[in-house]
């Protein structure tokens, strides 16, 4: 018999707090100030008064009755009427204020993410049109060769070939050989 008193014992504890890797919901009481009951009914003595707008965590559910904890650790049973599980307006604002916060911080990395992507882009575009301006400059010097660009060289060569002949005849000249003609018949 007492065995069966331990184990219904211990299946009620089990029963009355969630599973440890079960997460409490979140409620708040609305309405007016509330008795925190010891049990589920109002034939339960009240452990404590709650106050409209405050934050509990859901424990557990009984028909009507709600078991909650409160902030300071009291575990007591409220009228699930009276108890909502969307958070106040009033919450709600510090809620959203801190999100907004987080937002205009992620927000202004971003910014800043594009100004440094901006940045490495217009140093990209400067490098490329560097390189367009070096592969342009280098395009007409090959063409400038492929095109016979050579006339120069070619004109001063001829130039030194000439004198070279001339300098030759007058020095024939004045050699004292006479001239004989080249065609003997």
């Amino acid at each position: 018999m007492k065995r069966v008193l331990r184990l219904a014992t211990l299946c009620a504890l089990l029963a009355a707090f969630p599973a440890a890797g079960e997460p409490a919901a979140e409620a708040w009481v609305r309405g007016a100030p509330l008795n925190l009951r010891a049990g589920p009914g109002i034939d339960n003595p009240a452990l404590s008064s709650v106050a409209p707008g405050e934050r509990l965590e859901v424990v557990a559910s009984s028909g009507e009755w709600v078991r909650v904890r409160r902030a300071d650790g009291t575990v007591g049973w409220l009228a699930a009427s009276y108890v909502q599980r969307d958070a106040p307006p009033s919450a709600r604002i510090a809620e959203l204020e801190n999100e907004a916060a987080r937002l205009r911080e992620e927000l202004a990395g971003a910014a800043r993410a594009a100004d440094a992507m901006r940045q490495q882009s217009d140093d990209a575009a400067r490098a490329e049109d560097e390189r367009h301006g070096e592969l342009e400059r280098v395009r007409r010097e090959n063409d400038a060769l492929r095109a016979g660009a050579r006339w120069p060289e070619w004109i001063t060569g001829a130039l030194i070939l000439a004198t070279g002949m001339a300098f030759g005849a007058v020095l024939r000249g004045f050699s004292g050989r006479r001239r004989q003609a080249r065609l003997k018949l």
